[in-house]
C-alpha cells in the first residue's frame, strides 16, 4: 500500500490499549489511531514525548521529520479501532471528502469499467445500471464539475458525496451492505490521482 504524508487523528491514547493483553509496564504508550488522507490507511502511530493530540487533529507521519509523531507502530483493521475512533471515522471522512471534491468529481468523470460486466460507477452504494448510464451520458455531454453538479444532473442519484464516504468505510470494514466481502477497491489504498495532485502542489 502507498506512503501516507498526512493522517487525521480518530482517538488518542495517552496510557496505550488497556484492553491489551500486554502487562502494563510493556504497554506502548501515547498511541493515536489515525487515518491516512491520501489512501485513507488505518494506521496505529506513537507520538513523541511531550506531544499530545486530539480527535480531529492534523499530523505529518511521511518519510521526512517528523514534529509529534515518532514511529507508526501498524496498519489497523476496522475491527482494531476504538469505539471512539469508529465514531471519528465517518466525521473525517466527511471532511476529507469534502476537501478533496476535486478529485472525487474528477472520479465521477473518468472512471471505466472493471470488466465487461462490472463498471466502476455501480461500486458505490446505490448505483445501480440505471444510475451508471445516466452518468455516463450525462458526463459524455459535459463533464461534472462539482458534486451539486453531478447531483442537479443526474436525477434520483443519492447524494454523491455521502456515496463516496459510503463506499470507503465499506472498503475500510470489508464488508458491503449485504455483509459481502469487498472484492474491488476504488479509493482505499489506490492511488487515485494523488501523484498527480502531489505533483501539481509543488509546482
Amino acid at each position: 500500500m502507498p506512503t501516507e504524508e498526512y493522517a487525521i487523528v480518530l482517538d488518542y491514547l495517552p496510557e496505550g490499549k488497556v484492553d491489551s493483553n500486554i502487562p502494563g509496564y510493556r504497554r506502548e504508550r501515547r498511541i493515536a489511531e489515525v487515518l491516512g488522507e491520501a489512501y485513507y490507511s488505518l494506521l496505529e502511530v506513537v507520538l513523541r514525548e511531550g506531544f499530545s493530540v486530539s480527535a480531529g487533529d492534523r499530523v505529518y507521519i511521511g518519510k521526512g521529520v517528523r514534529e509529534k509523531i515518532h514511529h507508526i507502530v501498524r496498519r489497523l483493521k476496522y475491527d482494531d479501532l476504538t469505539s471512539t475512533a469508529k465514531v471519528e471515522l465517518e466525521y473525517a471522512l466527511e471532511k476529507l471528502v469534502k476537501a478533496q471534491e476535486k478529485k472525487f468529481v474528477r472520479f465521477f468523470n473518468e472512471c471505466g469499467p472493471l470488466t465487461t460486466r462490472l463498471h466502476r460507477l455501480e461500486l458505490l452504494p446505490g448505483v445501480g445500471k440505471k444510475h451508471m448510464w445516466d452518468i455516463m451520458k450525462v458526463r459524455n455531454a459535459k463533464p461534472f464539475e462539482s458534486f451539486e453538479d453531478i447531483a442537479k444532473r443526474v436525477p434520483l442519484l443519492p447524494d454523491p458525496e455521502k456515496l463516496v464516504v459510503k463506499r470507503i468505510i465499506m472498503e475500510l470494514k470489508g464488508i458491503d451492505e449485504k455483509g459481502k466481502p469487498i472484492k474491488y477497491h476504488l479509493f482505499v489504498g489506490v492511488p487515485m490521482f494523488a501523484d498527480e495532485e502531489r505533483n501539481e502542489k509543488k509546482n
